[in-house]
């Protein structure tokens, strides 16, 4: 039996995303998006329960602040007290966890959709996603963009502006464009 395009999208194989079940869930994910972003004078409570409709999971105590863009949602697992503040962008075309505790700074853009680098392939309109998972209590400042398929550990902490192309070790400072693990500075307290 043949896999839908939405069923190999959401397996990080190669996918063509003009397929009518995943288009009706773009469609959804910018209705949803519209009433969450247009909901900035709400309540916490009840733009929490907007978050709940829409989120994988979400933690008790976690906000996002409108505006907020995403593919689906319904790929974004956030742990407890997860914050993300205003414009942040997360491409979840597969699974986007981010982990208890984690502060994202504005303007972040954490991203799993990627293309072949094949140029036939990438003409043919195939694209495929990688994972992005960041642990407990990571803080990600201003502007940072997440690439696919990259992992931020526990207590990690990336610079704003970063562009981080590779894995990030627990605990470990990452800056600059690419992000580079900087060493640990004695007594940052």
């Amino acid at each position: 039996m043949s896999r839908t395009e939405k069923e190999k999208m959401l397996a990080g194989e190669l996918y063509t995303a003009n397929s009518p079940e995943i288009q009706a869930d773009q469609a959804a994910a910018r209705a949803w998006m519209a009433r969450f972003n247009g909901a900035i004078d709400m309540p916490l409570s009840e733009r929490y329960s907007l978050l709940q409709e829409r989120l994988a999971t979400i933690g008790t105590d976690s906000m996002i602040r409108p505006p907020f863009h995403c593919d689906y949602g319904f790929n974004i697992s956030l742990g407890a007290g997860v914050f993300l503040n205003y414009n942040c962008i997360i491409l979840d075309v597969v699974q986007v966890e981010i982990g208890d505790m984690t502060q994202i700074a504005t303007g972040v853009q954490i991203l799993t959709a990627d293309h072949p680098r094949d140029p036939a392939v990438r003409a043919a309109g195939l694209e495929f996603g990688r994972p992005v998972r960041i642990g407990r209590n990571v803080w990600i400042g201003a502007g940072a963009i997440i690439l696919p398929g990259v992992t931020i550990g526990d207590d990690a902490l990336i610079g704003a502006g970063s562009i981080v192309t590779r894995d990030v070790p627990a605990g470990a400072t990452a800056v600059g464009n690419p992000a580079r693990v900087r060493p640990a500075a004695k007594d940052q307290a």
